[in-house]
This record gives C-alpha cells, structure tokens and sequence, in this order.
C-alpha cells in the first residue's frame, strides 16, 4: 500500500504527465462546454471529450460528486490505444478500494449517480483529448495518452440522456477528471463550473485557475468559503472507511427575506460516525432537496413572505402560486430571497431566477421535499427509511448562471451569481480558436 497522498499524486504525474513533456506546449487550463439536455426523465448537463484511437468523440453525463470517468466499453469501444490496468500497479492503487479479475485487471465499479445502478469494470488507460484554454476562447487541442477510467456497460449506461455513454465525475479523488489532468499538465488543482439555464446555449466547465471570462473575468469576484469533508462514503458502491468524494458545504443557517428560518440545527451538521446530515452541491439532483422538516419551515416561511394564494403543486414540487400573481425582473421572478449563511457568514443568495420554476400559468418553489419527492438513487435514503443520509442537497437548477470554483489543494469554493455581474453561462466565446 502506498503510505500517502502525496506519493500516489506523484505516481499519477509521472503515469500519465511523461509523454507530454516532450512538448513545447503546456496549457494552464482547459475548456468544455456543457450543454442542458432534457431527453432522459430529467434534466442532465452532458460535456463532450474525445477519447481513443483514432479519436471520437464521447458524450458524457457531468456528476460534480462522481469520483472518475467511466465510459461504456461493452458498446463499439474501439481503441488501438486502450490499455488494461494491472492489479498491484500504482495506478490501480490511485483508486483505493478495488477488486481485481480473474485477469489480474484492476477494477472498480463505476456507478450512475443518476439512477443508483452499479456494476464491476475493468480499470482501463486511454489517450483523452481537449481544448485548452487561455480564459478567453478556446485554443490548441492537447492530449492525455494515458487518462485512467472504468469501463461501464449498457445496464450502468441505461437512464442517461440521449447519446451519453458515460460519466465525468468531477469529484475529491486523485482520478477524477480536475486531478488527472492537473497532474498531467501541472497547473493548478482548481476547476470552474457554470451552467446555463437554456438547453439552446452552452454553459462552460474549466479545468486549472481563471481568468474565466464571460463578459468579465468572473475569477476576480468570488466569494469563498471553506469545503467540508464528510468521512463516510455518500456513493452508491462506496467502500467501509472511504470518505465522501462529494463537496459539502458548512451551513450555519437559513434565512428567507432576510428572516430566520426555525431549524434542527443538528442536520446541518455532519454526524462524523455515520456521515448524516450536512449540505452537499449536485449537477446530478435536478433541483434543491431538503430534509422533509428543514423543507416545511422553509416552505412556510416562503409562503409568509410572498403572501400570495397558494394552488394546486405540480410534481415533484409542493409550493406552488399563479404565475399571474408574480411580478417579473432581470432577476427573475419577483419573490423572497432565500439566503443559505455559511460557517465563515458569507451568504450563498438564492434569487427567484434558481428559486423558482416555471410551468405557463404556475410556478413553483424549486425545493423538493426528501420525504415525498426524488428517488432514493438520487438523494442517498438511510436504509429503511424515508429521510436522506444529507439534509441539503443543492440541485442543479439552483447552480444555474452562477460561477463555481472548487480549488481541491485549498479546499474551498469560490462562488458568483452572474445576474449580479450582469452576465451568465453562456457567455464563454466558444466560437474562436487562440
């Protein structure tokens, strides 16, 4: 067992990061778009690499949380490229908890966060190619020959949107995507997400620090606050002893029009023995999900504070209002702000553009209750129950046309709405080449 981090970050360097030192060219960052895609029963953001040789291109379901690429191997994967990774290597051990086949190749399950389905594949290496980036378009294509992945199949591929054959997990892992090829190319351990809130235009994921110009360079206005580790697995197929990959942030409290809500304040804490509670970010979850107790006061609190008449939900929501009843603005719709208050009291705003959710003449509080709205796969229920393992997860919708930075060697994130800056997602000029 190799005894570090460090060692195992320094084997993944020199495994995948030796062939391109012959170049002359080191990016200090990468791009790829993210596009919104409602094909599957819900929303996914899809980003596109290619992979293989020759090279194709490879449609990818993003999961901020997941811990590695996995991609279908069991559906014309056809690489002269593609390598097995033995067991005992140091890059079988880059994965921790694995098995190994009756082949001697190293394999881990690759999970769909989206539908909870796990499955055992083979560790494998192939070349990945991408765009970099100087913060301002996109430039040369750059190449890994040796990205680690796991090979999925058509059972864990099923449920995933239109022509999506994998997953980019983005998460805490030395394997992910952000760590391998920060480690390739040697620039900084940070990437930025940015999704937009229209399946017509592209959001953007970057891979290394700013500048990330969209309109402005959005890495100069972050605020900042610590991420949190949660010391049990929150995975589908984790291991006893793993921590969570997934990034969690330390919520104090919850306002809404700049009131208290009353809490349990115990659930925003994480239990460190069996890794309950806590508030954790998804490109997975579609929308926000609280913990039935910690949905109804903020429901009720909601409801006071906009003081119109409340009609019939639309699933998967419970709070819903006549359009008709709501004013509109740049901002969005014209209702209470809901202010998450981290644990260094900064303040994470949800304005009505990521609160709310439209359905012609109704419109909705974009929260769903634990107890009653998501499938367990998405959420992670205590066995045998109906209450999540994490009080808070924050959902996609509500992410939409905000900026995030996770900077892994810090462990912090950085955040922005863009409706402040005047901005959004799709601001990233994919068009032109450096």
């Amino acid at each position: 067992m190799v005894p570090s981090f460090l060692i195992f970050f320094s084997f993944l360097s020199l495994f995948i990061s030796t062939p391109l030192a012959q170049t002359s060219f080191r990016p200090k960052a990468l791009v790829v778009p993210i596009t919104k895609d409602v094909s599957a029963s819900t929303p996914q953001y899809v980003t596109q690499i290619k992979q293989r040789t020759p090279l194709v291109p490879v449609k990818l379901t993003v999961d901020l949380g997941g811990g590695y690429l996995w991609v279908n191997c069991e559906k014309g994967y056809v690489s002269s490229t593609s390598k097995p990774t033995p067991c005992g290597s140091a890059q079988c051990s880059l994965f921790g908890s694995h098995g190994c086949s009756g082949d001697k190749i190293c394999g881990r399950s690759p999970s769909n966060t989206v539908t909870g389905v796990s499955t055992f594949g083979d560790i494998h290496a192939d070349i990945v190619s991408i765009n970099s980036t100087n913060g301002n378009n996109p430039g040369r294509v750059v190449s890994v020959p040796n990205f680690l992945f796991i090979c999925g199949s058509n059972v864990v591929q099923n449920g995933l949107a239109n022509g999506v054959t994998g997953m980019a997990g983005l998460g805490r892992t030395k394997v992910s995507l952000p760590s391998q090829f920060a480690s390739a190319f040697s620039f900084q351990r940070k990437f930025a997400i940015c999704l937009s809130s229209s399946t017509m235009t592209n959001g953007v994921l970057f891979f290394g620090d700013g500048p990330y110009n969209l309109n402005i360079d959005v890495s100069k206005v972050l605020v900042f606050t610590p991420l949190v580790t949660n010391p049990v697995s929150t995975a589908p197929s984790g291991f006893l002893g793993e921590p969570s990959v997934e990034y969690f942030i330390g919520v104090k409290s919850i306002r809404v029009s700049d009131k208290n809500v009353p809490l349990n304040t115990s659930l925003l804490s994480i239990d460190r023995k069996n890794g309950f509670g806590g508030t954790k970010i998804s490109t997975v979850n579609p929308y926000t999900v609280l913990e039935t107790t910690i949905y109804k006061a903020v429901s009720e609190a909601f409801v006071k504070a906009l003081g119109v008449p409340r009609v019939s939900p639309v699933a998967p929501f419970g709070t819903c209002f006549a359009t008709k009843d709501i004013g509109f603005s740049r901002m969005g719709p014209g209702v209470p702000a809901i202010d998450l208050v981290l644990q260094n009291d900064v303040v994470w705003n949800i304005i009505g553009a990521n609160s709310m959710v439209q359905f012609n003449d109704v419109i909705c509080l974009g929260f769903v209750d634990a107890g009653s709205g998501p499938s367990a796969a998405q959420v992670g229920f205590v066995a045998g129950g109906s209450h999540p393992m994490t009080s808070i997860t924050i959902g996609a919708h509500q992410l939409e046309n905000n900026l995030l930075q996770f900077d892994l060697a810090t462990s912090r994130l950085g955040f922005r709405s863009l409706f402040l800056e005047h901005t959004n997602c799709a601001n990233f000029n994919f068009t032109s080449s450096a």
